[in-house]
């Protein structure tokens, strides 16, 4: 069975930067794309960041493009997710995500196509 552990959050001020990692065990790594979502107070699970299966392809939401960075380690079996300039509406609880049905080149933003999930780690962003 998968399992996908995410550490890394935290509290940061506004403009900092924070690195969240995920671990996953289970099955082969290199066999699944990656993604994480976040959800905020009140609000829907949204996509963030993407990676393909051996990181060729990375597809990333309007509101971290540019800010975010999504990169895997298939040798530790760990999926990365670097944010840069975090705002106040960063502030979530993030999720990393396994999707092992995915195309060798294919990145889904559909939380639907996502097998596994992590529990997720809080980052709060202060103003």
């Amino acid at each position: 069975q998968v399992q996908l552990v995410e550490s890394g959050g935290g509290l940061v001020q506004a403009g900092g930067s924070l690195t969240l990692s995920c671990t996953f065990t289970g099955r082969t790594f290199r066999a699944h794309s990656m993604g994480w979502f976040r959800q905020g107070p009140g609000r829907e699970r949204e996509f963030v960041a993407g990676i393909s299966r051996i990181g060729t392809n990375t597809v990333y939401a309007d509101s971290v493009k540019g800010r975010s960075t999504i990169s895997r380690d298939n040798a530790q079996n760990t999926v990365y997710l670097q944010m840069d300039s975090l705002k106040p509406e960063d502030t979530a609880v993030y999720y990393c995500a396994a999707d092992e049905d995915a195309n060798f080149w294919v990145v889904t933003t559909y939380h639907g196509d996502y097998d596994y999930w992590g529990q997720g780690t809080q980052v709060t962003v202060s103003s």
